[in-house]
């Protein structure tokens, strides 16, 4: 006797949701999850797999120290980052090798995690739009992961106010900081050439709402038909 198997097919539509720091992607996120897509945020993975007991922690600790723990064992995200990307104050010197050791320990967990669950959302949901928030999609060599690519971006000046506010730091220090951080990030410009969708977060946020509507429609409609393009 033959054994048949019903695949169901899956037309979820996979998106990377990318853009440098402070330009509002998780905004931009949390306006696509009101209109009913399925959101993940690698950030967020990265922290739980960051936890202590997590293979993922104990590599990282391993690597940076125990200088970069809170007194409960748990990591110091400011302490982390300070290890990997160097002081404030420092120029380039060992700052790219040591944040791509860190990517190196962190990305492949993330990516796996991210991967479970979206392939989870598409056996729920199969017509689902879902949805990977990540500063690093080009960076890690992700975007084949993904159909379809936003890229959220914003002026300079602009990114620094937001994370001047969301750090509670005087401007000029969020100025060095951002550009600190930036520095280990593809430029804007390079990660536009490759988007499907760009989301110009500079403007108030009604403004950046109706850019974001206008690309719902065109996703929701592209996985709610069968046969569109799977990632490569």
């Amino acid at each position: 006797m033959v054994a048949l198997f019903v695949v169901k097919s899956v037309r979820m539509l996979k998106v990377g949701l990318t853009g440098g720091i402070a330009s509002g992607k998780s905004a931009v996120g949390e306006m696509f999850v009101g209109l009913g897509a399925h959101l993940a945020q690698a950030d967020h993975i990265a922290h739980s797999l960051m936890q202590p007991g997590e293979t993922v922690y104990n590599e990282v600790v391993r690597h940076f120290g125990r200088g970069i723990l809170n007194p409960d064992g748990t990591i110091h995200r400011g302490k982390l980052a300070e290890a990997a990307f160097g002081p404030a104050a420092s120029g380039e010197g060992e700052q790219g090798s040591r944040i791509e050791e860190l990517n190196r320990i962190v990305h492949p967990a993330v990516l796996r995690s991210q991967q479970e669950w979206m392939e989870a959302v598409g056996v729920g949901d199969p017509d689902a739009v879902a949805i990977v928030e990540a500063a690093l999609i080009l960076e890690a060599g992700a975007a084949k992961d993904f159909d379809r690519l936003i890229v959220v971006t914003c002026d300079e000046e602009q990114r620094a106010v937001r994370f001047a506010a969301r750090q509670k730091v005087g401007l000029e220090a969020a100025r060095a900081e951002v550009a600190r951080r930036m520095s280990a990030q593809l430029p804007d410009e390079k990660k536009i050439q490759v988007a499907d969708y760009v989301i110009d977060n500079s403007g108030p946020l009604d403004r950046t709402g109706e850019q974001v509507r206008q690309i719902w429609r065109q996703l929701e409609a592209e996985a709610a038909k069968p046969g569109h393009r799977q990632p490569g």
